[in-house]
């Protein structure tokens, strides 16, 4: 509060130049109405001054009391208010990283485990580190593309100022757009790097969700591309080389940015990063979208970090946009091209800035020294080209983007308003896709003709015609699978699996598949269903190959009758010739005439001498057709009928053995569960899937030396099988029950003939195992 006596003429400039009070008035109305003298009064004129102070924030000062002395920045890093934070950021386990987390979890309970007990776990440990190790780098050598975008939105991932903290000698932000904003998503400042003063200018997002609230999540309004431009134009005056860091979702799309100029902001920033007469040089640190990210991003070089991505429009906007459905946004990441390596192909980017396993957010120290690295190579190269030279690699750089395919057989004269000329007409098996209608539409006409050849024997429909729609729903099945895949983020690896697997059977006959290839091959089997009821196209997929199931029915059931009406006609063939043959005839009427010259009504009372007479004439007339079933290439066997096994279930069904019955069942049980053991091992597994492989090279007609290994190949199979079936126990069970049996028999009246008949019974029953070795290996269908 201040007060005194003023002239007349002092008080009135006072009183204009002032916005404070007087006597409760304004003083600036007071400074324009002139004063007034009272006659008979001084002309002494007393003003009292009031003066009010406005309570506004209380900032706290940006130097502390006592300056480290160690700090490397000195006192210029206390201007800024950015800090290191206290607490430190949560761990995030990213969705495909939880195999990662399931190992890394196995590691720490061994480790607790140890601890508890005191024993030596330390072969586990490194054993489960070591697949650790192996799974990770596995893991983040093969990404896909959206996996890539998970990493360059990861919430720990370093950020602008983490890295131009980590790798300038000395900092000190600058702010404001001298308009009166300052936008917190972008940040400037200028820095020194081994004695080089650069302008930096980024996008900067959050640590935690108070900082990305404060810096709009990293997204700039028209203010922070004015702020950066303003800063650009202060590095060419002063000759300061520029360094942009892009991370970014994209410009802030609200009303109010559109409204003060978002447009026009960011195109003024594209047309004068293209005048600026000092090098630049752009750091893609994590995502950078579309207009917002090139606002900054027009340089004489571009890098992109190992895992950051570069696009026009992000995925989940682009699969809304085509595929009306974010699912799709992995095939829309990968048709994008939106990863360093596809973006350096294209040749947009100019270098990749290698992270360590696990993303940048692992070791970000580590990945500042790149960054830094990178930085200094790209600038001594830019600092060596003169003004006009500098310009013009800018210019083209983006001159030189995209691609062109011209004709040379046109006049370029002619090309001017020239109609473009007309898709080719492609036929229907020859089209990449095929609608589900018309698909539809030619199926139901094959049905139409499937049942008129079912009503009417003498119709027969057209074979070509079927096997040409299986072999187009079979196009359409494999391309819908491919797009599920690649709305998976699968096809990456699938490709890769497939040509693990090709060069595995391209290689030596003997080679098995790696069993760390065949589990990975199922786990990414089990991927897949799960994923596939969620993919866009899952409900076209089905149908089609629900079609594909119909007619693949159709098609078996038609040639499997055709098969068997033929197979039927040479069989009766080979039975006639057989029999028509004159040695059999003679043979036969021999017969006929022997048992009409016994005399006999019933066969059972024919004399034994007849009976093995008729018995030898069928082995030999067996034999015969066997042969002759031979030479139509059928495999005949003949079998001997077992007697044994029939007495042996006749007798068991007595009184006297029905405490047996569960034994002898419980036994096979056993038995038959061993083997399903022994089939589902991985080494017999790993040898049928050889003898298959070898069966598919081998064809329709291998030769000898080939039958010769297929044949040793099975025997290895048996002898596999009957050596898993062989345990003690199930030799144990047998003993013993063999044994009661045998003691059921003396203890009834029956007599020894009985007895050895019930023990080859149950040696025939309980060696059936033999039999399901043969059943098994006939189930793989390597026949």
């Amino acid at each position: 509060m201040a007060s005194g006596s003023l002239p007349g003429s002092a008080s009135a400039d006072l009183l204009r130049s002032s916005r404070n009070g007087v006597a409760g008035a304004p003083l600036r109305l007071l400074g324009r109405s002139p004063l007034v003298m009272v006659p008979g009064r001084r002309r002494d004129v007393s003003v009292k001054v009031v003066a009010k102070i406005r309570k506004g924030k209380k900032h706290e000062y940006p130097w502390p009391d006592e300056i480290d002395p160690n700090s490397k920045a000195g006192p210029l890093s206390y201007l800024s208010h950015f800090k290191t934070l206290k607490e430190k950021p949560k761990p995030v386990t990213l969705p495909f990283e939880k195999p990662l987390m399931d190992l890394q979890k196995k590691i720490i309970d061994v480790r607790k485990m140890a601890d508890e007990t005191g024993l030596d776990f330390s072969d586990q440990i490194v054993s489960l580190e070591g697949k650790y190790q192996q799974a990770l780098k596995d893991l983040y050598t093969h990404l896909t593309p959206i996996q890539r975008l998970s990493i360059a939105r990861h919430p720990n991932r370093p950020t602008f100022l983490d890295h131009v903290l980590s790798i300038t000698d000395k900092w000190v932000e600058l702010h404001g757009d001298r308009a009166g904003y300052d936008d917190p998503a972008i940040v400037t400042g200028i820095g020194s790097i081994e004695g080089r003063t650069y302008m930096f200018i980024g996008h900067q997002k959050g640590r935690n969700t108070k900082e990305n609230i404060h810096r709009n999540f990293g997204m700039p309004t028209p203010h922070g591309y004015r702020k950066a431009l303003r800063m650009m134009y202060y590095a060419d005056h002063h000759g300061f080389p520029i360094i942009t860091f892009i991370d970014t979702p994209g410009a802030f799309a609200d009303l109010k940015s559109e409204e003060i100029g978002q447009g026009e902001a960011i195109a003024h920033n594209l047309r004068s990063m293209f005048g600026l007469k000092v090098p630049i040089v752009t750091v893609v640190i994590g995502e950078g979208g579309s207009g917002g990210a090139l606002a900054i991003g027009c340089a004489n070089k571009l890098l992109m970090m190992e895992n950051a991505v570069f696009f026009v429009a992000s995925p989940e906007a682009c699969a809304a946009i085509l595929w009306k459905t974010a699912k799709a946004a992995p095939k829309a990441a990968e048709k994008l091209k939106i990863t360093a390596n596809e973006l350096c192909k294209l040749k947009i980017a100019d270098g990749i800035i290698p992270e360590p396993l696990g993303g940048a957010h692992t070791d970000p120290s580590w990945t500042s020294q790149q960054i830094k690295i990178a930085l200094m190579g790209a600038m001594d190269e830019l600092l060596e080209m003169d003004t006009p030279t500098l310009l013009n690699h800018r210019m083209l750089k983006f001159r030189q983007l995209g691609g062109f395919l011209e004709s040379d057989n046109v006049d370029p004269a002619k090309k001017v308003n020239m109609k473009k000329k007309d898709e080719p007409i492609v036929k229907l098996d020859e089209q990449a896709s095929v609608s589900d209608a018309d698909l539809e539409l030619e199926v139901e006409k094959l049905r139409q003709q499937i049942q008129k050849s079912k009503e009417d024997a003498s119709f027969q429909p057209p074979e070509l015609s079927l096997n040409e729609m299986i072999e187009k729903l079979k196009k359409e099945v494999d391309r819908e699978f491919t797009e599920a895949a690649k709305s998976m983020g699968l096809h990456e690896k699938l490709e890769m699996l497939r040509t693990e697997v090709v060069k595995v059977r391209s290689g030596s006959q003997d080679q098995l598949i790696d069993p760390s290839l065949t589990e990975e091959i199922e786990k990414l089997k089990q991927e897949f269903k799960q994923g596939l009821s969620e993919s866009p196209n899952f409900a076209s997929l089905e149908y089609k190959l629900n079609m594909l199931k119909e007619l693949s029915k159709a098609q078996k059931i038609s040639e499997g009758n055709e098969k068997a009406i033929s197979m039927k006609e040479e069989i009766n063939k080979a039975f006639k010739g057989v029999m028509d043959r004159p040695d059999v005839k003679e043979k036969m009427d021999k017969l006929r005439a022997d048992i009409a010259g016994a005399g006999v009504s019933k066969a059972s009372e024919l004399d034994d001498d007849l009976k093995d007479n008729i018995l030898m004439v069928k082995k030999e007339i067996e034999s015969e057709m066997a042969n002759a079933l031979n030479s139509l290439q059928l495999k005949v066997e003949l079998v001997a009928p077992k007697r044994g096994a029939a007495i042996a279930r006749n007798l068991l069904d007595q009184p006297m053995y029905a405490p047996l019955r569960d034994e002898i069942d419980e036994l096979n049980g056993e038995i038959d569960e061993r083997m399903q053991q022994v089939i589902n091992s991985t080494d017999l597994k790993n040898k049928i899937e050889l003898l298959k492989l070898e069966v598919t090279r081998a064809g329709k007609s291998p030769d000898q030396k080939t039958k010769a290994k297929i044949d040793e190949m099975k025997q290895q199979i048996k002898q596999s099988l009957m050596a898993g079936v062989s345990t003690p126990s199930l030799l144990n069970k047998y003993e013993k029950l063999t044994q009661e049996i045998a003691s059921a028999k003396l203890s009834s009246s029956t007599g020894s003939e009985q007895s050895s008949s019930t023990n080859g019974g149950l040696k025939q029953n309980t060696l059936k195992g033999g039999s399901a070795v043969e059943a098994n290996v006939g189930a793989t269908n390597i026949d």
